[in-house]
């Protein structure tokens, strides 16, 4: 056998997975709350039977990724690993997965000003296994290139032209996902996987894409991933202007500026509570400031999809995907209410069950899981030459 380890490094965790050839999915796992001193090393096998559970601390993310290879070495899943394909948020100009060396890595360093909450931990990943597995090639896979075939008029940024010179520009992210859910549609529905598709990627992050012929149109996130739709800590849209005001007003250095827009804005800015939506959900009967969250997420959501309806010149399929997209029928329902102009008609019984259509009008409407880590299997098998 020649198995794929999938990694999928955040700022504070690591997600991976296993996967044989045909990429069936072996185990998978997390390690959580890295440099926190109540983590957590948790694993399952591929039908999701617990195989570690187990509370442990971890500085940074080298002796975590240490802690995962020594695991790994000790199962049998973990003897024949031939390939690890990283998740990797940013490639600037990159546009498909590559084969990492030190060209790209030297990239990869060159892009960190773009994507500071992000790649650093991406980088170190990447050094860590080639020091942990010395010889074994690695794939990085980039979330910026499914939206590589965005046209220039909705990569510009309005800015002076010498700050565009230096790659400041709309990039887009959550492309692994959208990769993924668009390989599924072209093989559920082939016709209108290649018409006028709207997915709505719904999680902690969270973000649409516009996709027309098979091709991304438009994207909600733009130069990073705080810009578009209000997530649970992160902004999503905001007037420049008010950070200007925060900068002038409040005294903030770059760093402070960034934890706020970063972590402590989105749902849990407006609500003050929490910045999970079904803890808002089940809160807003008594809290006006959970109803608000919830209500500034679903108009937002609503502008978007009208805006890429009108950009594609209608629509023939939307997707909900990612946590919320997946699971909240509340969080559909209201985003989608009203819509019934752009031809939206909502199936109450199917969408409350999640079911794979909740619609009966002329726009199909799907609820879809996405499948990053398999979509990095896929990738890295390809470029490194697995078959």
């Amino acid at each position: 056998m020649r198995n794929v380890l999938t990694i999928n490094s955040g700022s504070s965790s690591i997600k991976f997975s296993v996967y044989a050839p045909g990429n069936s999915r072996l185990l998978f796992g997390r390690i959580e709350r890295i440099g926190l001193p109540d983590g957590a090393f948790l694993a399952f096998d591929g039908n999701g039977t617990a195989l570690l559970k187990e509370g442990m601390s971890f500085p940074d993310h080298v002796p975590a990724l240490k802690a995962l290879f020594d695991w790994l070495r000790k199962r049998p899943e973990g003897e024949d690993i031939s390939a690890v394909g990283h998740r990797v948020v940013h490639g600037g100009r990159i546009t498909s997965p590559r084969v990492i060396d030190q060209e790209l890595m030297d990239t990869l360093r060159t892009l960190l000003p773009f994507a500071a909450e992000h790649l650093p931990h991406e980088i170190k990943a990447i050094e860590a296994v080639g020091s942990f597995l010395p010889g074994l090639p690695q794939a990085a896979c980039f979330d910026t290139s499914f939206h590589a075939s965005m046209p220039p008029a909705s990569r510009t940024l309005s800015i002076p032209r010498e700050i565009r010179a230096e790659g400041v520009e709309r990039y887009g992210f959550h492309g692994l996902s959208y990769e993924y859910i668009m390989e599924e549609l072209k093989r559920l529905d082939p016709e209108r996987a290649s018409g006028r598709v709207v997915i709505a990627h719904l999680g902690n992050g969270a973000s649409m894409s516009a996709i027309k012929g098979g091709r991304c149109v438009d994207t909600t996130m733009g130069f990073t991933p705080l810009g578009g739709l209000v997530m649970s800590t992160r902004t999503g849209d905001l007037d420049p202007g008010v950070i200007v005001y925060i900068l002038k007003k409040k005294g903030l250095g770059a760093d402070e500026l960034n934890e706020m827009l970063n972590r402590r804005s989105g749902l849990l800015g407006i609500s003050g509570i929490s910045s999970d939506m079904a803890d808002l959900l089940g809160k807003e009967g008594s809290s006006k400031e959970a109803a608000l969250a919830v209500e500034v997420f679903c108009r937002q959501a609503k502008k978007f999809l009208g805006a890429f309806a009108a950009v594609l010149g209608g629509l023939d399929t939307l997707v909900f995907t990612a946590g919320m997209g997946e699971n909240s029928p509340v969080i559909r329902e209201r985003i989608l209410d009203g819509l019934g102009f752009l031809g939206i008609e909502i199936d109450p019984v199917e969408n409350g069950r999640n079911g794979p259509i909740i619609s009966r009008g002329p726009v199909r409407v799907r609820v879809m899981k996405t499948n990053e880590e398999l979509m990095i299997a896929r990738h890295t098998r390809r470029v490194v030459g697995l078959g």
